[in-house]
């Protein structure tokens, strides 16, 4: 399948490098030369629009920063410009509305189109095991399915056009909950005498197991290799989890939805970006207890 792929950044680049792998021809665009450069030494064709890249494609993919970036793109360079037929794919992380809004565009115009956000950060989009929550109608969802499997491990239909964002904001407000949790009950059994390790070893198999503890410990050297292990670098930076609580904030807003653990770890998550962690992965919070 010829597919074009907007958006060559850390998590852009690994999935269009998967796309290729699994035998796909991918136009690929991006703003950054390097971005380019990267995309085709990893086998795709290179184009110096997105409109361009669009030209012939059956399936459009976008890996974009912010919903006014993707309204911007769809409506100037992907909508008209794609063959009658495309399906398109946007797996940016943006709010619900905006989804919607350029989903019912696409449909206007004779397109098929999902919202499909990601959940597995930097690692996962390069090693092809991506989970994607999948927003749109069933037909679309269908037609998008074996171009996300290429580049995932779990791709799953939530429902109608922008459920796949509301489903991304509200896993990613519950991972922030947790990981503040789990930052804190580990500062105070250190001051309490206990050894991370130890309450570790106990935590890990008792009720308060989840998995920024098992999966993503905050504490070097403790559970399985994470972030924290390499001075909180890679991994999933605070600053797109930030991105992500806001999103949930003003979510929380329009739909009249009680959020006041979110809200604590929104505000959490502003204090420490704003302290200059913003390039840290999100685990790094424990430096502040």
């Amino acid at each position: 399948m010829k597919i074009a792929f907007i958006g060559l950044g850390n998590m852009g680049g690994g999935m269009a490098a998967n796309l290729v792998k699994a035998g796909h021809e991918v136009n690929a665009f991006d703003l950054s030369e390097d971005a380019l450069a990267a995309a085709k030494d990893n086998g795709c064709a290179t184009f110096i629009s997105a409109a361009e890249a669009c030209e012939g494609a059956e399936a459009v993919v976008s890996m974009l920063p912010n919903g006014a970036i993707v309204k911007s793109v769809y409506s100037a360079d992907v909508i008209g410009k794609a063959p009658a037929g495309a399906v398109f794919l946007d797996c940016s992380t943006i709010d619900v509305a905006t989804a919607r809004e350029v989903i019912g565009a696409a449909e206007s115009a004779g397109y098929e189109m999902v919202d499909a956000p990601v959940s597995g950060g930097i690692a996962a989009a390069n090693g092809g095991t991506l989970t994607f929550m999948v927003g749109g109608s069933q037909s679309a969802f269908s037609r998008a399915k074996p171009v996300l499997e290429a580049m995932g491990k779990a791709v799953i239909h939530a429902g109608d056009a922008g459920n796949g964002q509301a489903a991304k904001i509200c896993n990613n407000m519950l991972l922030a909950i947790h990981m503040a949790g789990t930052c804190e009950a580990f500062a105070m059994a250190e001051k309490l005498g206990l050894d991370p390790q130890t309450f570790y070893d106990i935590s890990s198999v008792s009720s308060g197991q989840n998995w920024s503890m098992t999966s993503y410990c905050p504490v070097p050297g403790v559970g399985p290799q994470s972030p924290s292990d390499n001075e909180y670098q890679g991994g999933f930076a605070t600053a797109l989890m930030l991105k992500d609580l806001r999103l949930a904030m003003e979510a929380a807003d329009s739909s009249d939805s009680a959020v006041p653990m979110g809200a604590r770890a929104a505000a959490l998550y502003e204090d420490f970006n704003g302290a200059g962690n913003g390039g840290k992965d999100f685990s790094a919070l424990i430096k502040t207890y």
